[in-house]
């Protein structure tokens, strides 16, 4: 796929020099076009005014904290964000995934990862292209009054826009592909997160939780994804429909 498409434009937002430098090096080699900012403040200005595929931002910054900026980020912008954590700092984490973020690296960790993880969140992002390819255009997915519009990742209840995440809106259509059915963690971690299921990774729950607030109950007041205890979850037909139709 290298060179295939324009270097994919990569904001790195972090306080140290050092590994911002090293990362600018390695990530290069790699493909990404990686502008850095230092500080919190510059931060918001320059993601919304660049035209970033994605931004990398770590959670200890000076002059404005990345929570901070995420907030920030998130009320204009709905850019990829993945968040660089301190290893152990499960509150930050589940904090930053509340607000929005795609996904977390906790720190130190390997360039390699690094690359790997925002490579399967772009590649989330472009679905789009394989749907076109399969078959020109994909019939929109409904439950319901929910829709999922699969060449524009669009998806809407009763016509009113929701706006997701990349990250919530694969979470939804793979679970809207087989309506009724029981997804188990593992198989949600490894279709949509591209890696394996792990008891202590919060990251899941944390989307499940931000796409049912988003996506809203049905009319009746019903869940529309259900949790089973111990096992996963389930996308629920609407209290009339009995039958998947």
């Amino acid at each position: 796929a290298k060179g295939a498409r324009l270097m994919d434009r990569v904001l790195l937002v972090d306080d140290d020099a050092g590994l911002c430098d090293l990362l600018v090096e390695y990530l290069g080699t790699e493909g990404f076009d990686v502008t850095v900012v230092h500080d919190g403040l510059s931060a918001v200005p320059k993601a919304l005014g660049g035209d970033f595929s994605l931004v990398v931002l770590d959670v200890m910054l000076p002059g404005k904290g990345g929570l901070d900026v995420l907030k920030d980020l998130r009320r204009e912008s709905s850019v990829p964000v993945l968040m660089l954590t301190a290893r152990g700092d499960d509150v930050d984490r589940i904090l930053g995934l509340e607000l929005g973020a795609d996904d977390y690296l906790p720190k130190p960790f390997n360039p390699r990862e690094l690359s790997a993880r925002m490579r399967a969140i772009l590649r989330r992002g472009r679905p789009a292209e394989t749907a076109e390819a399969r078959d020109g255009h994909e019939a929109p997915l409904s439950v319901g009054n929910l829709q999922l519009d699969v060449s524009a990742r669009y998806v809407s209840t009763d016509g009113r826009r929701i706006d997701l995440t990349t990250m919530e809106y694969d979470l939804l259509e793979a679970l809207m592909r087989s309506p009724g059915a029981i997804f188990s963690r593992e198989k949600l971690m490894q279709q949509v997160f591209k890696r394996s299921f792990s008891p202590f990774d919060r990251s899941l729950d944390v989307h499940i939780s931000n796409l049912r607030h988003k996506i809203g109950p049905y009319p009746d007041g019903s869940d529309r994804i259900k949790t089973v205890r111990g096992v996963g979850y389930i996308l629920s037909y609407p209290p009339e429909e009995t039958r998947g139709g």
